[in-house]
């Protein structure tokens, strides 16, 4: 198990992470867009670090949001939420038909989920490109949508992340933990 801290731009995440054939983590994270918020989540992967469960919860002044996103072991995908207070923006969830050819979940504004697939395909050590979809899910809402992402090896540590017109050159430690991630987060202990 390793506690590790990311200072983000827009805030800070804090993981207690265990990595073998599975991960699992849990932590909490603080930021400040669109709004202030303080959020907490669980992880967990079946072998191969494939999802099988995000469990979020978001607050802020006013509001709250929850999300049990789960992944069976035959690729179906579901979730329940509860949402109390005023949050401009879509609801928690979303439609689970169109996940059913991800493999990963992927949290808003975390660096954590990165490594799921980086870790699967062994991309932070050897050549390859791979396209993926993920189960997206926005922070602070908790709206969970299909999102494309391609993932290039660049050099040993080295990962491109791809999405929509976004590209970001990712460094990851030994681990496949994301160490550096330009314009949303750096590793500061571990």
């Amino acid at each position: 198990m390793r506690g590790l801290v990311w200072m983000k731009d827009e805030g800070a995440e804090y993981a207690e992470v265990g990595l073998g054939a599975e991960l699992t983590a849990v932590g909490v994270a603080i930021g400040t867009d669109p709004m202030p918020y303080r959020l907490e989540y669980t992880l967990r992967t079946l072998p191969g670090y494939v999802t099988e469960l995000l469990s979020v919860r978001a607050h802020g002044t006013g509001w709250y949001r929850a999300l049990d996103l789960r992944r069976s072991a035959h690729g179906t995908w579901s979730c329940e939420t509860k949402g109390e207070g005023r949050l401009d923006g879509p609801p928690p969830g979303g439609d689970m038909n169109v996940l059913n050819d991800s493999l990963d979940c992927d949290l808003g504004l975390s660096p954590l989920t990165n490594t799921m697939p980086v870790l699967r395909h062994g991309l932070n050590e050897c050549e390859g490109r791979i396209d993926f979809v993920m189960a997206w899910v926005r922070v602070p809402h908790l709206h969970v949508v299909r999102h494309p992402q391609r993932y290039t090896h660049l050099g040993p540590g080295s990962v491109r992340y791809e999405s929509e017109g976004f590209s970001a050159d990712l460094a990851f430690d030994g681990d496949g933990i994301v160490t550096d991630y330009p314009g949303l987060a750096k590793l500061v202990a571990s």
